[in-house]
């Protein structure tokens, strides 16, 4: 028998260490931008991943309104809330989602792009929307994330 032992290191919430990034939105491809994000938020960017285990950063995404759609998304994509009542399905064109909420864009993308269960919803939290170039946590001393 080997003596050597290689082992595949499992990190617990315990041993994780999170660090806050910036994400510019401007000029940016809705999907592909949110699909680097999911892939931090769920900690894939990094050695110690763990798939069971919440081991992603916090992200910042600025200028959430200057975020863009390829080809004809713009007109065609529809977004669809249900309220629960018979005939309650409301539809909203990306145009139309881009006007009156650019935030929401963002966190329906990403939050389709992570787990549909309890680790998902803590990833998710960690996700800070805003439509303009500020935001309220400089006292984190976030990072500008290069993708």
């Amino acid at each position: 028998m080997d003596t050597l032992s290689y082992k595949t290191k499992s990190v617990s919430k315990d041993e994780v260490t999170r660090t806050w990034y910036v994400v510019d939105a401007d000029g940016e491809v809705v999907g592909r931008i949110a699909s680097k994000i999911a892939s931090v938020l769920r900690g894939k960017h990094k050695p110690s991943y763990t798939p069971h285990a919440d081991t992603g950063d916090f992200i910042i995404v600025v200028n959430a309104e200057k975020i863009k759609f390829t080809g004809s998304k713009m007109d065609q994509k529809e977004y669809l809330r249900y309220s629960g009542y018979p005939g309650g399905l409301k539809r909203r064109t990306a145009g139309e989602m881009l006007e009156k909420k650019p935030i929401a864009i963002i966190e329906k993308a990403v939050k389709g792009m992570l787990p549909k269960n309890k680790l998902g919803r803590a990833m998710f939290k960690k996700l800070f929307v805003y439509e303009g170039g500020e935001h309220p946590h400089t006292a984190q001393k976030p990072e500008p994330f290069k993708f």
